[in-house]
């Protein structure tokens, strides 16, 4: 699951080229990147599996 995570990540080009030398910047994308891909997640019902 955390290889799937990188490997989603690396799709964004200035996290996987490091166009962002300083580490703060860096972070700041991977952050702003990762909110992007959880907010593109599909809201799953927790009551959905209830019979």
């Amino acid at each position: 699951m955390v290889e799937r995570c990188f490997n989603r990540l690396k799709q964004f080009r200035a996290i996987a080229s490091r166009f962002d030398k300083l580490a703060a910047r860096y972070k700041a994308g991977v952050h702003l990147a990762s909110l992007i891909l959880w907010l593109r997640e599909p809201i799953q019902d927790p009551l959905s599996d209830r019979t």
